[in-house]
């Protein structure tokens, strides 16, 4: 039976946000109970090497849902290969004001603003080590500035995070591309992103070193770039070798949901009208990195069929968010079934 057909109409009469929480509350418990086995799809093994990881299938949740890092074993119990709480910041902060999460059923897509709301790295790190417990899959830890922090100063947030999630990630990802926090998508300029990142993959050589651990480093990259800007990421990914780039995040285009009555609400769009655009900046960057870099295709993902799309335009691996609130555990469960 699939549940999830019978509680979606009954989450969907309530905010947005108060259905996530009661939803991501539901899934912590069943956690703790330990019965969040029995959620586990019966599945052959997918496994496939990327950044040097292990991952058992290639379907990941992307981050955004779990931003605390309160329900990683019950993720994986739904079949996720992989996942990626955050974003996490240096200090707890709040978010922007409510609302600012917004469902669009009819194009299957959410607009949020939520504004990089977490409980800062100390506290989710004691999160994710409470609830990693039984997730065999590969974890994910995405890394942010809190709202506060001048850009000129963003480096000094990313390194605190990164030195803190260092012991506990797989791998860390570092998001320079969400449009809910002022200015963050100017760290994706040049010099911004060369200060930036030249020193945390600096900073990842010492403590890979200092550690014997290799925690690779993901970029999340915004899919409203034109090919020049690309390119230019580009080049400074296979320069500093970037292990992987999440391509990608949220977009600020209202351009195929003009007509719907939210679209003037500010904020990050996701769902399906994002998965064509997703798709064109994967091939892109797919063929500027020429498979040097893996790519981790998320945006738009509703079924099989989009997986696949996103694989074939040059992804290694894929993530997804929007799709599971639509569609429910079920499209996991499809997802994992690539290549039969």
């Amino acid at each position: 039976m699939n549940f999830y057909k019978i509680a979606r109409p009954l989450l969907f009469r309530l905010n947005a946000e108060r259905a996530h929480y009661l939803t991501l509350s539901g899934l912590r418990i069943a956690q703790k109970l330990g019965i969040t086995s029995f959620l586990r799809p019966k599945s052959k093994k997918d496994p496939v090497k990327v950044m040097g990881l292990n991952f058992p299938n290639r379907v990941g949740l992307a981050a955004g849902l779990d931003k605390s890092g309160n329900c990683i074993a019950g993720f994986g119990s739904i079949g996720f290969g992989f996942v990626e709480v955050g974003t996490i910041t240096p200090h707890a902060q709040d978010g922007n004001p409510k609302p600012r999460l917004f469902r669009l059923r009819e194009h299957e897509a959410i607009i949020n603003r939520m504004g990089f709301n977490n409980p800062g790295i100390e506290r989710a790190l004691n999160n994710i080590q409470k609830s990693r417990k039984g997730f065999d899959g590969v974890l994910g830890i995405n890394i942010g500035k809190n709202k506060n922090t001048p850009n000129e100063r963003a480096l000094d947030d990313y390194l605190h995070c990164f030195r803190k999630a260092h012991n506990c990630a797989d791998y860390i990802a570092v998001n320079i591309s969400s449009p809910n926090t002022s200015g963050l998508r100017e760290l994706q300029t040049p010099k911004f992103a060369r200060e930036l990142l030249a020193p945390l993959m600096n900073e990842k050589e010492r403590l890979n070193e200092d550690t014997g651990k290799n925690v690779p480093v993901a970029v999340k990259i915004d899919p409203d770039m034109d090919n020049d800007q690309i390119k230019g990421l580009s080049d400074l990914f296979s320069e500093l070798q970037i292990d992987a780039v999440i391509a990608t995040n949220t977009t600020v285009s209202r351009k195929n949901i003009s007509d719907h009555q939210l679209s003037d609400e500010t904020g990050g769009l996701s769902g399906s009208p994002l998965n064509a655009k997703s798709n064109e900046v994967i091939a892109e960057l797919h063929a500027e990195l020429k498979s040097e870099i893996p790519i981790i295709g998320v945006g738009g993902i509703n079924s099989k069929k989009d997986a696949e799309e996103k694989l074939s335009a040059g992804a290694a691996l894929i993530q997804v968010y929007t799709g599971l609130i639509y569609q429910g555990p079920s499209l996991i469960r499809q997802l994992i079934t690539i290549g039969d």
